[in-house]
């Protein structure tokens, strides 16, 4: 990468793990934007409107100087059936996401958004994920690890319910929360890593 500082509009250590796989360090400006689904809004249009919100929130809490640096924001949402799964209000909403996941094929769709040179360049990495039949018990078991707190859909991949997960079809890293593929093609189109 070049000396140019990267900002991430994130609060999330998955991402900063994920810029690290790219040789990024990148220092922490989190974004906080209402998070709320519009009416009829599709999950796609939807997670890429948060990710551009959240670049442009960023951009706000930075100073003149600074921006002229690049700032890196994303979203993640799970969908099925064409509705939203975000984070979980309580235990009962995790609950009922994951009886709805049980058994079943969704989307976890993760949109990019980078804001750099006066310009916000947004891209969508959208995965297939199957996931196993789950009992009540392991719900439940799930529910006390504490792990489906803060994630959308109300699981993690990287965490106990991989286990879970008997096939995927795009992209491993996007479900975590960050598609390293898609993000290091952005930062190359304008010129911020070379790889």
């Amino acid at each position: 990468m070049t000396s140019a500082t990267l900002y991430l509009a994130s609060r999330s250590p998955r991402r900063v793990e994920l810029l690290k796989q790219l040789g990024l360090t990148c220092e922490i400006v989190p974004a906080d934007i209402d998070e709320s689904q519009l009416s009829h809004e599709l999950p796609e249009a939807y997670v890429k409107r948060l990710a551009q919100e959240k670049a442009v929130a960023c951009l706000k809490n930075l100073s003149g100087a600074q921006r002229r640096h690049a700032v890196l924001a994303a979203d993640t949402t799970v969908a099925i059936a064409g509705k939203v799964l975000g984070k979980p209000e309580d235990d009962q909403d995790a609950r009922q996401m994951l009886q709805a996941l049980s058994g079943r094929t969704h989307q976890v769709h993760t949109a990019v958004a980078l804001a750099f040179a006066d310009a916000i360049d947004v891209v969508l990495s959208t995965t297939l994920v199957e996931m196993m039949e789950l009992s009540s018990a392991q719900i439940e078991h799930y529910l006390a690890s504490n792990e489906h707190r803060d994630k959308a859909g109300s699981y993690g991949i990287q965490g106990l319910a991989g286990a879970w997960i008997t096939r995927i079809e795009g992209s491993y890293t996007g479900v975590m929360g960050l598609p390293v593929y898609e993000t290091a093609n952005l930062l190359i189109k304008h010129g911020l890593i070379a790889l």
